[in-house]
């Protein structure tokens, strides 16, 4: 019998020491449980995705010091735990993605991730050499057959890769599957990697456990949910999602000791909150930041980003800034003030109308013979900027931008105005998404005042201004963005479902020719198979 702890961590990237010392309280807990396995997730050592940090020779020297720190605990129980390890072959690249196997005070084995995603948000064949020795690793009689993340991705009917780690593994005739991962949330990765490690088990007719690491990497949001499967594909053990935390499972030889569990699921809002509460606290956390600032002008963009920052980082860390113009209507700033005392947030109010005024009058001979338009727009959005950057600077306190995936895709925003900021919170929520999200957490408890929710969306940069000036509907507006931007749906397919041509087209324009903005732009949280930054790389000067 051999009892397995599945440890679902929230490595820092870079903090190798922390990782570990995380990495030896959880093998602690594992002994405590009388497991004689403890299985950790992929890069536990420095973290994923610990990107060009790899390059430095000091960096790895410390993962390897790590992992010679952790072999006394091995004595006691053996440890699978992710970390990176050299290439002593001249050819190839420099590293391995691996996963140590420490046993007996030792390194009893190490294997090496086989296939390296090179897509979306993945660059790892910039760092590493693919694996092409196989071998099984043995513990306390039980022949496992290690993978680390994508190696059981290659089951599809067009596989992406040459070969399948598995189908290698298999003919030395493992009893158990291990995968170790660092897989990040999106709104379909998780039915897509239940779906992929169910189809490995029925394929392979082995019993699997799978261990994903937890927490905020900068954009990236890892959702954890670590499992193990029955051959039959049902569930033996499920560790909850978006938390840090260990458990335990028994295992025969053939089959987990236990009864089956039942697959749950929960409405997509649900895991699109528990995200974003964790993308901001990590990000906040890891970089010792505390106290937050950001513009709240009675819409409900920032409605949506003051709640969840609240929510995130405790209302006492919260500063939110109303600033009104002569444009600005009364039920901005009293929905605003509604709101932040519903949240308990502290919020101050500083006018911009007098400074907006100064900028004309010291633009006025240069602004000569031409009609008010963008430009005196732009200069609102500049100032609240400044404001927002200058309170930031004085206090200390970390700007969350507040614009939506809707918004930044057409660039209806503006540089150095309301598109500055250090984290973008909802940029990718499309605006349909965040009055979703929006009324989701009002039916638990009604926090958002309904009239931000009612109202036509608006700038509020001219008399009498609204989105729908300029834009499309946004139900309409965001069934053409999906399609084009998370589904490579060109024009021609978009006219053919029956959305207006010139809509489609204008759209996609928009699209386009606003990459240089978003290329400006604060870290975007990411929810989506395809969000703006580093899994949508599209050139600035081009013409398609």
């Amino acid at each position: 019998m051999l009892r397995i702890a599945l440890v679902q961590m929230n490595p820092h990237v870079g903090n190798i020491e922390g990782n570990l010392e995380q990495i030896k309280d959880f093998t602690a807990q594992a002994v405590a449980a009388e497991a004689g396995l403890v299985v950790f997730p992929e890069l536990a050592i420095c973290g994923y995705p610990p990107l060009d940090l790899l390059l430095f020779d000091d960096f790895l020297s410390n993962c390897e010091q790590a992992i010679q720190l952790l072999l006394p605990l091995s004595e006691k129980i053996d440890i699978i735990v992710g970390g990176p390890s050299r290439n002593s072959r001249l050819e190839g690249k420099n590293l391995f993605n691996s996963a140590w196997h420490l046993s007996g005070g030792k390194v009893k084995a190490k294997v090496n991730k086989t296939l390296l995603p090179t897509y979306d948000v993945f660059d790892e064949y910039r760092y590493f050499e693919p694996n092409v020795v196989f071998q099984v690793v043995e513990c306390k009689g039980v022949k496992i057959a290690l993978t680390i993340c994508e190696d059981l991705w290659n089951l599809d009917s067009d596989p992406m890769y040459v070969k399948n780690p598995m189908d290698e593994l298999m003919e030395l005739k493992p009893d158990l599957m291990v995968n170790i991962a660092s897989s990040p949330f999106s709104d379909i990765q998780m039915g897509n990697r239940v779906g992929v490690l169910r189809k490995n088990v029925e394929q392979y007719n082995l019993p699997l456990i799978y261990v994903n690491q937890v927490g905020g990497q900068t954009d990236l949001i890892f959702d954890g949910h670590s499992i193990a499967l029955n051959k039959d594909g049902s569930p033996a053990l499920k560790l909850v999602g978006f938390d840090s935390q260990m458990a335990s499972l028994d295992f025969d030889g053939e089959a987990f000791i236990g009864e089956p569990l039942a697959f749950t699921h929960e409405v997509a809002e649900v895991y699109t909150h528990q995200a974003l509460l964790l993308g901001i606290r990590d990000f906040f956390q890891k970089q010792n930041f505390k106290t937050a600032i950001f513009g709240l002008s009675g819409g409900v963009d920032s409605a949506l980003v003051a709640t969840l920052a609240a929510q995130a980082l405790g209302k006492e860390n919260i500063l939110a800034v109303m600033m009104p113009s002569e444009y600005s209507s009364e039920h901005s700033i009293s929905d605003s003030i509604k709101l932040a005392e519903n949240l308990g947030i502290k919020c101050i109010k500083v006018p911009i109308t007098e400074g907006f005024n100064t900028l004309l009058e010291t633009l006025e001979p240069h602004f000569e013979g031409k009609s008010p338009g963008l430009a005196e727009e732009n200069l609102q959005a500049r100032l609240r900027g400044n404001i927002l950057m200058a309170l930031s600077n004085k206090h200390g306190h970390i700007v969350l931008n507040t614009s939506n995936k809707s918004e930044l895709a057409v660039g209806y925003g503006t540089l150095y105005g309301d598109m500055c900021g250090g984290l973008s919170v909802i940029g990718d929520l499309y605006k349909t998404q965040v009055y979703s999200l929006c009324n989701y957490l009002n039916s638990k408890k009604g926090i958002i005042p309904q009239n931000i929710l009612d109202k036509a969306p608006s700038a509020e940069l001219r008399p009498d201004q609204k989105d729908s000036d300029s834009l499309p509907d946004y139900e309409t507006l965001d069934s053409i963005l999906y399609q084009y931007i998370e589904l490579n749906q060109t024009a021609d397919s978009l006219i053919q479902q029956g959305f207006h041509q010139e809509t489609v087209l204008k759209t996609i324009q928009l699209v386009n020719c606003s990459e240089y903005k978003r290329k400006q732009f604060a870290p975007i949280l990411r929810l989506s198979q395809r969000a703006f930054g580093g899994g949508r790389r599209m050139p600035i000067v081009a013409k398609f």
